[in-house]
């Protein structure tokens, strides 16, 4: 069409490198983090030699790359949102005994990985994927995505520890900080609090409520940046669709 800038010939394009990890990222092998590791350990090879620099590239369409001597090809994205039941680990190794978020998914969706973490005991909205770039920017800090928990504590939360969380506490050298706190319901048995976090620290709300000597009873993640986990029930899921994609990536 008039003014269309013109395409570049196959054999130009061929020629533009990306980053090894990326492309295991792209191809649904690991997140570009966990892939970063696999190629530490000399488990990756380009044209038949070992490659372990991260920063290594290669040209997608030119150069062959494996991974445990297996070919690596460009996959379909996978967008699936998950409610995690309490009792299962989100981990893929099979050397596990318990319950995986794999589990629940059809056998053909084996390569999918989970988008961040939730403990044992938490249960929630959680995603899995296949596309690196995907799980990087909803996980990695400097995004700041927003991830919204309500959680059972036993005993009385009061306003004032509610303020300490938004102004940050100190746990084992880090500061641990939600963006937004509100009190749901409170006695002297138990308390239901909402709280907004953006950093997806390890066990970061539970220690926030450790910090104020609290045990927290049930911890429910209901909202991962715009998509809730609304009526989806314990241990189902459902393919996230396009637009809902698109509003996770221009959250960040």
């Amino acid at each position: 069409m008039p003014g269309a800038a013109p395409r570049s010939p196959p054999a130009i394009r061929d020629l533009f490198v990306v980053r090894l990890q990326k492309i295991l990222a792209e191809a649904g092998i690991a997140s570009r983090r966990a892939s970063e590791k696999i190629i530490a350990e000399g488990r990756v090879t380009v044209n038949g030699r070992v490659v372990t620099e991260m920063g290594a590239k290669v040209k997608p369409g030119r150069d062959q790359v494996t991974v445990d001597g297996q070919p690596v090809g460009r996959k379909a994205r996978m967008y699936v949102a998950l409610h995690k039941p309490r009792g299962y680990i989100c981990s893929r190794a099979e050397d596990e005994d318990r319950p995986r978020l794999g589990d629940l998914l059809p056998k053909e969706w084996k390569d999918l990985y989970s988008v961040g973490r939730l403990d044992f005991q938490s249960e929630g909205l959680i995603f899995l994927t296949n596309d690196g770039d995907f799980c990087l920017k909803l996980t990695h800090p400097r995004y700041r995505m927003s991830r919204k928990y309500v959680a059972r504590v036993e005993g009385r939360v009061t306003p004032e520890m509610l303020r300490k969380f938004t102004h940050g506490v100190m746990s084992a050298g880090e500061k641990l900080q939600a963006t937004h706190a509100r009190l749901i319901s409170a006695n002297n048995t138990g308390s239901t609090v909402e709280l907004e976090l953006n950093e997806g620290k390890n066990r970061e709300v539970r220690r926030l409520f450790e910090s104020e000597n609290l045990t927290v009873e049930r911890l429910q993640r209901v909202q991962i940046g715009p998509i809730k986990l609304g009526e989806l029930p314990a241990g189902k899921w459902r393919v996230l669709t396009e637009p809902e994609i698109k509003s996770l990536l221009q959250s960040v």
